[in-house]
């Protein structure tokens, strides 16, 4: 990058641009308890693959209506993958071993995963699944391997929120998962010509259902618990 890349404090109020977020949060307090998701059904479940929770979702089939309860299963899909991305990035910052224009994207990509977090967050409010325990092996103490594995989680991320844009019902989530997967993509091109690769393979994204998401991210075995 030619610019000198600074991390900026960001809040909610700083991403809320034009109150999509508070919208959303608005809509989901007004939403009836008996749809919303249960604690217990989003914080325990079977482990597969490594790690990932699947038995912890409810069974609604993708092609199921869209929902108020349907949203709250989404988000907290998506803040599952964004506490896996946001602890990734801490840890390779703790571990020292990225340098320069690595170094330097990194940081801001981690604050806007700890944003990502902290708004989903506050979205799904006392229904907030709890977070779990991560293991990043060896992908965090080496810049080589850390860039593989960062081009990948962002490239997940992508096609995550692409796969269930349609199938939020309420506008203010559509608008708020929106902009958080168009900077997931700038993340993902970044990391891509980092690492040397095309930063757009492709014209078209490929969208990925969730269950083919967490079971790819479960073969990590990133997430333990």
């Amino acid at each position: 990058m030619s610019d000198k890349i600074t991390v900026e404090a960001l809040d909610i109020e700083t991403l809320d641009v034009d109150g999509a977020i508070r919208e959303a949060e608005a809509a989901i307090d007004g939403d009836t308890r008996a749809d919303l998701f249960r604690k217990a059904a989003i914080g325990g479940g079977a482990m597969i693959g490594g790690g990932v929770l699947l038995s912890g979702f409810p069974a609604l089939s993708e092609a199921a209506k869209p929902s108020r309860r349907q949203d709250r299963m989404i988000l907290n899909y998506a803040y599952l993958l964004e506490l896996l991305e946001a602890a990734f990035y801490k840890e390779a910052l703790a571990k020292g071993a990225l340098t320069g224009e690595v170094l330097a994207t990194t940081k801001i990509v981690s604050a806007h995963e700890n944003t990502h977090v902290k708004t989903l967050k506050t979205l799904l409010g006392k229904d907030a699944r709890r977070i779990p325990k991560f293991d990043f092996k060896n992908t965090t103490s080496d810049q080589g391997i850390f860039l593989d594995t960062a081009v990948a989680l962002e490239d997940t991320g992508v096609k995550a929120y692409a796969g269930q844009g349609t199938r939020i019902l309420q506008r203010s989530l559509v608008k708020t998962a929106l902009s958080i997967l168009t900077v997931e993509a700038r993340h993902a091109a970044q990391f891509r010509q980092l690492n040397g690769q095309n930063f757009a393979p492709a014209a078209f994204d490929n969208a990925r259902p969730m269950k083919a998401i967490l079971r790819t991210v479960g073969k990590t075995g990133f997430i333990k618990s």
